[in-house]
């Protein structure tokens, strides 16, 4: 089950990304959708203003001085585990429904810099920099308002506020946080885009907008309409808790939770090692990588039960590989 990598892969993966060459951005992604099926099993991190309200999608903007794990986010030991389980890439929630980000935008205050949050730090920042710094990739989730969202879920933050921007506002204010990210976290190789399908924009529209960013990365897109999950779109087609039918051959990543929710819940249970590695061969068999969930608590920890579970899904995967 553990993945070889070959040596020049293995060099391109580990080291950032491969630069675009005269062929343009269009060959550059397609090097790197078949560099990322090398990349297996990764890390989804939900860690944001939910986490602080228990639920899973938050209502309205909450103020930031609710966003308080109490002291440094320990973003090194997410890279440990990850490490530990024998990941090779992790995704974290860098603004989810609440509208609140992650790190410094310029375009809203309602982010970790807020002056009433307590973190006053960039975590988009630091996940990138332990991640990276084991050998690991790093990229970056990133959720849009769909015409589908209801009103009490604002998704942007108050600068957008959709009650009071129209669709055509929201899209150039998202734009402009993508091209944000892209130019601030160079060593992000993937943008993991929740909700973004035709309802906001036509693919051929979406991918020429991600194709005339500065630099090539690569491009999820998880559809707003359940039964379209999974359907291509941009990049990476996407699936949550499903699986791919038999037979698939598009790139693609197969999103499943550690814990029964995507975002920590008080007295949550880990799932075993062992069936999600059966979940693991399945996603893999069908042309899929595996992103498994875990969901830091309020001082921003992934729970002993959820690190327990990684380290074993380590060693079955080192049992099980080859000498």
């Amino acid at each position: 089950m553990k993945r070889s990598l070959p040596p020049t892969v293995l060099a391109v993966l580990l080291t950032g990304l491969a630069p675009a060459r005269a062929d343009g951005p269009e060959a550059a992604v397609q090097r790197m959708q078949a560099g990322f099926r090398e990349l297996g099993f990764g890390m989804f991190i939900h860690y944001n203003m939910a986490t602080y309200h228990d639920c899973q999608w938050v209502e309205g903007h909450p103020d930031p001085s609710t966003f308080d794990p109490g002291g440094p986010v320990d973003t090194d030991a997410w890279a440990d585990a990850a490490k530990a389980a024998g990941m090779t890439y992790g995704v974290l929630t860098a603004k989810h429904v609440a509208g609140f980000c992650l790190w410094d935008s310029e375009h809203t205050d309602y982010d970790v810099m807020h002056p009433d949050c307590p973190v006053q730090e960039d975590l988009v920042a630091k996940f990138i920099r332990s991640f990276t710094s084991r050998g690991l990739k790093a990229g970056i989730y990133y959720c849009w308002r769909s015409p589908g969202f209801k009103e009490r879920f604002k998704v942007l933050p108050p600068e957008c506020d959709p009650a009071i921007h129209d669709l055509a506002a929201q899209i150039e204010f998202q734009k402009k946080q993508i091209t944000e990210l892209v130019e601030k976290y160079p060593q992000a190789f993937y943008l993991w885009n929740d909700a973004l399908d035709d309802m906001i924009m036509p693919a051929g529209e979406a991918r020429a907008f991600f194709r005339g960013l500065d630099r090539p990365v690569l491009a999820s897109s998880n559809w707003w309409n359940w039964g379209r999950k999974g359907t291509a779109f941009l990049d990476i087609a996407v699936k949550e808790t499903r699986h791919f039918p038999e037979g698939h051959t598009a790139p693609s990543e197969t999103c499943w939770k550690i814990e029964p929710g995507w975002f920590w819940q008080e007295g949550a249970r880990s799932a075993k090692a062992a069936g999600l590695l059966k979940h693991m061969a399945t996603a893999d068999a069908r042309n899929s990588n595996f992103l498994l969930n875990v969901g830091p608590d309020k001082r921003g920890r992934i729970i002993p039960s959820s690190v327990e579970t990684l380290a074993g899904i380590g060693r079955l995967r080192n049992e099980a590989s080859p000498e």
